[in-house]
């Protein structure tokens, strides 16, 4: 399992130093925040409540420490953890209430697709194995219509684009090279199919993928070196045939899609506890002591 190893350590990615808690009584308990390095101020103030939110450290209800607790705990300025604050609240994270703090939501019922990046990566550094399928999932489930709408909605500029990165990737083997084109083949065929859900969609889904595409060149080589199957797409949108675009870009996602569940499966097989034999033990009352 040599290249798939090496996509699953390229996937971990480390995001925080371990812990170094300083609790506010009661309020904080059970939360792990950090001084936080004055150079990366508002940006780290987000990232470490929304962390905190995510992995269920800070439940749906509870009210966050106020805005004073938490410059004392982070050690940064009020500006910070204000602004740090109100991206929460736009992520759907928390309510900001006027006089009666700010409360923690549900996120799986008020967040947003801009969540999925830092839903991928769990606190210990590993890839969540649920979201990145669930990520698959919804790439391979809007890819077909993306291009069945580019197809029926196209101009000739859209034509010309596809054409010239089609040929692109026909004149090169390097896998970094094609990722890149296969990429921007896409998001000319999103533009293309003028669906402004789709547009944010895909932009969600180009983000997130963003955070692991290095370790993914190997695993999508399938599907990005497929020369044929992405002119496949394009001769359908040049004929504006929107089912032979559809069909096509499913056979040519399916490529990829296959390869990742592989690997996820690896990562989920390495993710789950070992299991132990109970019987080994917990001894059977109904057996009596031993001799």
């Amino acid at each position: 399992m040599g290249a798939y190893r090496r996509c699953v350590v390229g996937l971990k990615v480390y995001w925080y130093d371990q812990l170094k808690v300083r609790w506010l009584g009661h309020i904080m308990s059970g939360m792990g925040l950090q001084k936080i390095d004055r150079r990366t101020i508002s940006d780290q103030v987000f990232e470490q409540l929304s962390r905190e939110i995510v992995d269920g450290r800070m439940e749906p209800g509870v009210l966050l420490p106020s805005e004073r607790e938490l410059v004392q705990v982070l050690g940064v300025n009020r500006g910070a953890v204000r602004e740090a604050l109100k991206r929460l609240a736009q992520s759907g994270l928390v309510q900001i209430q006027q006089g009666g703090g700010t409360r923690v939501l549900d996120y799986r019922k008020t967040a947003g697709l801009d969540l999925l990046g830092s839903l991928m990566i769990r606190a210990d550094g590993e890839v969540d194995v649920r979201v990145a399928r669930a990520v698959m999932e919804m790439r391979s489930a809007l890819a077909p219509d993306v291009a069945r709408l580019s197809a029926t909605r196209r101009d000739e500029g859209t034509v010309e684009q596809l054409s010239g990165l089609v040929t692109a990737m026909g004149e090169t083997e390097d896998l970094g090279a094609l990722q890149g084109h296969s990429l921007e083949f896409w998001d000319v065929l999103v533009r293309a199919a003028d669906n402004v859900a789709y547009r944010l969609a895909f932009n969600t889904l180009r983000d997130t993928y963003e955070l692991i595409r290095g370790a993914l060149v190997v695993i999508m080589a399938d599907e990005v070196s497929d020369v044929g199957g992405h002119r496949d797409v394009l001769d359908a949108v040049r004929t504006q045939d929107g089912d032979a675009a559809r069909q096509a870009a499913e056979a040519l996602v399916q490529r990829g899609t296959a390869r990742v569940f592989e690997l996820l499966e690896a990562l989920a097989a390495e993710q789950e506890p070992p299991h132990t034999n109970s019987t080994d033990s917990t001894p059977d009352p109904s057996k009596g002591p031993s001799s």
